[in-house]
């Protein structure tokens, strides 16, 4: 069983973490906000996801529960990532939450699978965006909802090989 962790404000995140746990079959969600962080130590292999809010910031459960996962040890563990964020409104930091949580995990010892672009995104800057490439999933419910599935389904054909 593959874990998919989120933190949802409006619903988004966690409607894209119910859609590449059903992609992944093997595949489970859970709210950080009522399991906390402590369950990501359980496993070796992960998701982990969450939303971008005002210029660049953690949703507000993520960045309440930031400073214990900022002390998790993330040696041997292989994370997928997937965020979300609104490229027209926020097109200097979009996606930067996923960024954030990449540095972290990278930081502390983890392998990141999963980057993804296949240019149908439009935005100025990135904290997720790196080589050409960003650090994991990215999603605009805001602007290309309608892409939202078919990037689930390719992404998660990419990172089934890693799990």
């Amino acid at each position: 069983m593959i874990p998919v962790f989120f933190t949802s404000s409006t619903g988004n995140s966690e409607t894209a973490a119910k859609k590449i746990a059903k992609e992944l079959g093997d595949a489970q969600i859970f709210d950080l906000a009522k399991v906390g962080v402590d369950a990501i130590k359980n496993h070796d292999k992960l998701i982990i996801g969450t939303s971008t809010w005002g210029e660049g910031e953690l949703q507000d459960d993520f960045e309440e529960l930031w400073d214990k996962f900022a002390d998790i040890d993330f040696s041997g563990k292989t994370v997928a990532l997937f965020g979300l964020g609104d490229q027209d409104g926020y097109s200097y930091n979009y996606c930067d939450a996923m960024g954030l949580i990449y540095n972290q995990v990278v930081q502390n010892g983890g392998t990141v699978v999963g980057s993804y672009f296949d240019g149908d995104y439009e935005f100025e800057e990135s904290v997720a965006y790196k080589n050409g490439r960003f650090v994991g999933l990215p999603l605009d419910e805001d602007n290309q909802s309608d892409l939202t599935d078919s990037r689930i389904k390719s992404w998660c054909g990419e990172i089934k090989e890693s799990f």
